[in-house]
């Protein structure tokens, strides 16, 4: 329960700390110390240094301030909850919603508060009250935004409330002298660096999954740049995805919580556990993860370091730095070790040490150590209770460590609604009502989506509506298949928390094997050849349209039998393994199962209006490298002028009336662009990061100090609130230079097509029907 860096915490016992056994210089305590009951809350409530806690809980507050306006939402926090509007939820309790937005602004207030009053520790109790009440309603409000570093975040909140973390430099302690540089018992230590430890290690048993260890679970992150230094150093051509992503990523979360506890591998753990999540990042959009992982590293340390590492610092800086020689003081939290006589008493010829006094709260506080890390072990694997949520993976993504497992991509998704008076059926664009698109995934969440929808529909004359869904996800790159049964109605159909879903299709674990299978076949395949894997079940059928821009799609049966009805047609066709048949673009087809098995097939295809365009591009680029160099003779015709135009003046707009030689130019201009802020300093990038942060942060506030205004008087004029909100919504010169964020990684042309209609997310307010399958 504690390292060899608490050893240093107890009570000064010079004749004793010369006697350390191995034991006791390896871990910290002694075998005797778990000999019985009374020892053992006596090692918990052992007096240790306030100094590592203080420092970490200043740091927790300043990341939880600052993830207040980034990942909890507050800077587009009208956009999150769009007051009025009729929006789908997904709340972890049905009875939950939330507030008037105005009065959600309020709250998000409260947390900052709570935030602040945690990095100060200024009224440090009701601080962690207000954080953990606050972060607890935003978190269980809505699951879609679920993870588990945001669990993370309420469990040390939690913790920090049940701890002395005001006990060094603190407002506190300048307010009240007595606990001022006070001890705080081991289990505060305790507590953390087990909950550190079993997010490291739970992480690293979660990752032996079969689809981590052979590769399949993050393989696209070895294309990243920060991946090209192992490319040489361990000498490897292909991508590095087996051996440092997956292999690197197994060893260190397993091991570091291990080499964190011990003095002679720490500072190694460091180094790695430092890298690791400083490329994490810059890998994800994990808002304050990284950095609060960081901030825990030093909890595995001597308690007393702060005190070394500022005693360092100039003499005159030390009035506003923690204090670094003074000695803690006793508290009443803690349990001394045979320290009960008064000081004259002390003076006399030593006697055999008293037992410590254990009161009552002692041991109610090492019961709750007790439990609390017993039910931390115990949740990644209670998914046997919570059978309801578990789909293709256990459980809710969030409290499992199961962290970068399993990676989906969605094709295909098909919302049908059936009338069910009329028996009248049509199709809804996928995410209508709603901003998120993680129901897809959820058994839970696609029943109150649902229900949600059955009580809007009626607005839009739907009577008794009926909602199915036909959702094709592939996880960890196998075939692209049905997650859930299409043929249900999910409005009346049965969820239980406690029951497996009766609803959810199986994953096909048999075809895995597959996946060696399609490397070999994307491998043959040119660069204009397009292709995607489809599994599905006996008796079921897909319906599909392909894009006009496709002009060459075929499908190719690789198990299983198929019947494919052309529809415009009106003609079915048999296709056995090892046979293909080319489907018109243009037009609806169907594809039936009909086997006794699962049958297996692919979609190929060549994107030929995009193959046309790339061949225009590169005829307009030579065209241009010619005029540039001046070997070009020919005058250019006028719808050719611009390609000399955009030359002459980059930063202009160019004028185009082809539309191929416009989006030529603008892709250029976007290219040009990207180009321009990949290559910039550390300065220039470190001011537009700057920058970017400064106007979201200011927009949170200023929405705040709105609501706030509202809340205290009243709304203003409609003419007053739209100035104010436009003020807020002001941004800064690059940002509004900048291009789209998406086109950071444009390398070819716009409008790459699939061979499925691509999935629509619309907001609410443009919710419409769709005749045609998305």
């Amino acid at each position: 329960s504690s390292s060899s860096a608490c050893s240093c915490s107890s009570l000064p016992d010079s004749p004793q700390s010369q006697t350390k056994t191995r034991m006791e210089k390896i871990f910290g305590f002694k075998k005797e110390d778990l000999s019985s009951w009374e020892s053992l809350v006596t090692l918990l409530n052992r007096p240790t240094d306030p100094a590592c806690l203080g420092i970490f809980r200043c740091l927790f507050g300043l990341l939880m301030a600052i993830d207040v306006t980034q990942e909890r939402g507050l800077s587009h926090l009208d956009y999150k909850y769009l007051d009025g509007a009729p929006v789908c939820r997904f709340p972890l309790f049905n009875f939950l919603q939330p507030l008037p937005l105005d009065w959600m602004y309020l709250v998000y207030l409260v947390l900052f508060l709570g935030s602040l009053g945690i990095m100060l520790g200024c009224f440090y109790r009701l601080s962690c009250l207000l954080f953990i009440s606050t972060y607890w309603y935003i978190f269980f409000l809505d699951k879609t935004t679920w993870n588990n570093h945001s669990y993370l975040y309420g469990l040390i909140g939690f913790q920090l409330t049940l701890m002395d973390g005001n006990r060094y430099w603190s407002i506190d302690g300048l307010r009240r002298p007595s606990i001022r540089n006070a001890h705080v018992p081991l289990w505060n230590y305790t507590l953390l660096r087990t909950q550190i430890f079993i997010v490291y290690f739970i992480a690293g048993i979660k990752k032996l999954d079969a689809d981590w260890v052979e590769g399949y679970s993050m393989s696209y992150l070895a294309h990243h740049w920060l991946f090209d230094p192992f490319k040489w150093v361990l000498c490897i051509i292909e991508p590095p995805s087996l051996l440092v992503v997956h292999g690197g990523g197994l060893i260190l979360d397993l091991t570091a919580g291990y080499l964190l506890f011990f003095d002679a591998t720490r500072p190694y753990a460091f180094f790695f556990v430092s890298y690791f999540h400083c490329m994490n990042s810059q890998l994800f959009s994990i808002g304050m993860f990284s950095y609060t992982m960081l901030a825990t590293s030093p909890l595995f340390c001597y308690p007393d370091w702060p005190r070394r590492f500022f005693d360092r610092f100039p003499s005159f800086l030390k009035a506003v730095l923690p204090l670094t020689s003074a000695e803690p003081q006793r508290s009443t939290s803690c349990v001394y070790q045979g320290d009960q006589t008064s000081s004259g008493e002390r003076q006399q010829a030593p006697a055999a040490p008293k037992a410590p006094k254990l009161r009552l709260r002692h041991k109610l506080r090492a019961i709750f150590t007790i439990l609390y890390i017993a039910e931390q072990f115990f949740m990644p694997y209670s998914h046997f209770i919570t059978q309801g949520y578990n789909n293709w993976t256990n459980g809710l993504y969030g409290y499992s460590w199961d962290m970068m497992v399993h990676s989906r991509s969605h094709q295909h998704v098909k919302v049908t609604y059936k009338d069910g008076k009329t028996g009248e059926i049509g199709y809804l664009n996928p995410g209508v009502f709603t901003q998120s698109r993680r129901w897809k995934d959820h058994g839970d969440m696609l029943k109150q989506y649902a229900t949600c929808l059955s009580h809007f529909l009626p607005r839009y004359n739907i009577s008794e509506p009926e909602i199915y869904f036909d959702i094709w996800v592939s996880i960890n790159e196998r075939f692209q298949q049905r997650i859930f049964d299409p043929r249900v109605d999910i409005v009346k159909a049965e969820w239980s928390p406690f029951r497996p879903n009766p609803w959810l299709m199986p994953l096909l674990v048999d075809l895995s094997p597959w996946r060696t299978k399609f490397q070999e076949i994307e491998g043959s395949l040119d660069n204009q050849t397009e292709i995607v894997f489809i599994a599905d079940f006996p008796g079921l059928h897909l319906e599909n349209f392909v894009s006009e821009d496709l002009g060459n799609t075929s499908i190719h049966v690789l198990q299983g039998n198929l019947n494919v009805e052309i529809v415009e047609e009106k003609k079915n066709y048999t296709v056995k393994p090892g046979e293909q048949i080319k489907v018109p673009a243009g037009a609806y087809h169907k594809v039936y199962t009909v086997s006794d098995d699962p049958s297996c097939y692919m979609y190929v295809y060549v994107n030929t209006t995009e193959a046309a365009l790339q061949e225009n591009f590169t005829k307009l680029y030579e065209l241009q490298e010619r005029v540039r160099n001046g070997t070009e003779t020919e005058p250019l015709p006028p719808e050719l002028q611009p390609l000399v135009a955009a030359d002459d003046d980059e930063g202009a707009e160019v004028n185009a009336t082809d539309p191929i030689v416009k989006l030529f130019l603008k892709r250029q201009r976007r290219m040009k662009e990207v180009k321009k802020r990949r290559e910039a300093g550390v300065l220039e990038r470190l001011e537009r990061f700057a920058v970017k942060k400064y106007y979201t942060i200011r927009r949170g506030f200023l929405m705040t100090a709105i609501a706030m205004r509202n809340l205290a008087v009243g709304l203003p004029p409609l003419e007053q609130l739209t100035r104010e909100v436009e003020f807020a919504n002001m941004k800064g010169p690059q940002a509004e230079a900048a291009p789209d964020e998406r086109l950071k990684d444009e390398e070819t042309c716009d409008g790459v097509g699939s061979v499925f209609m691509e999935t629509e997310f619309i907001e609410p307010a443009d919710f419409v029907f769709n005749s045609s399958l998305q």
